[in-house]
């Protein structure tokens, strides 16, 4: 999606792992799409963009309808079933059983790397979160990624998110990880 936000950063990195890609900023766009990466940037700035070029109903129900997905950082504040600390009224997809809180690291002076678990991966990822959601309800969603004990990595089904961004760190495994939901 190419509304606002690192899409670019993630246009080059699904690049590198072999993917072709496209930019999706309106309704059309979605038609024969294989997969979706919601990027980070600003949840509530994303949202009505979507609302007022008409794409919101559009991609909640592509994604709801099993579309692979990949949400960051505000992505992830998208596809979360609630989320805290948002502006009165913001929606999100509910596509992921999980609760998340906007800006739950803190503001952008509070961003950070660190090193991210990924399950089944004894190499950290070098997380980068800016502004990121914390998440503090997993629901039903399988943890695929933890920094300091916490879930900042969650899937379920084909729908995956990220509170951090994998586009900014030069690692390519998650983005590998993500066409693997694609083509499954």
């Amino acid at each position: 999606m190419a509304l606002q936000g690192a899409f670019k950063e993630h246009v080059r990195a699904l690049e590198e792992v072999g993917a072709r890609t496209r930019l999706v900023r309106l309704a059309a766009d979605l038609d024969g799409l294989d997969g979706l990466v919601i990027p980070g940037g600003e949840s509530t700035t994303m949202t009505m963009l979507m609302e007022r070029m008409g794409l919101f109903d559009s991609v909640r129900d592509a994604v709801l309808g099993g579309l692979p997905t990949l949400g960051t950082c505000a992505g992830m504040i998208i596809l979360a079933r609630q989320m805290s600390n948002g502006i009165e009224g913001q929606r999100s997809f509910a596509a992921l059983d999980i609760d998340v809180r906007r800006n739950g690291y803190g503001r952008q002076l509070e961003s950070f790397e660190a090193p991210v678990d990924l399950e089944g991966d004894g190499v950290a990822f070098p997380g980068v979160f800016i502004r990121a959601p914390l998440v503090e309800d997993t629901g039903t969603t399988e943890v695929i990624a933890r920094q300091a004990g916490r879930p900042v990595g969650v899937r379920k089904g084909k729908t995956m998110a990220l509170a951090f961004h994998p586009e900014l760190s030069g690692d390519p495994r998650l983005h590998r990880e993500f066409l693997k939901l694609v083509k499954s």
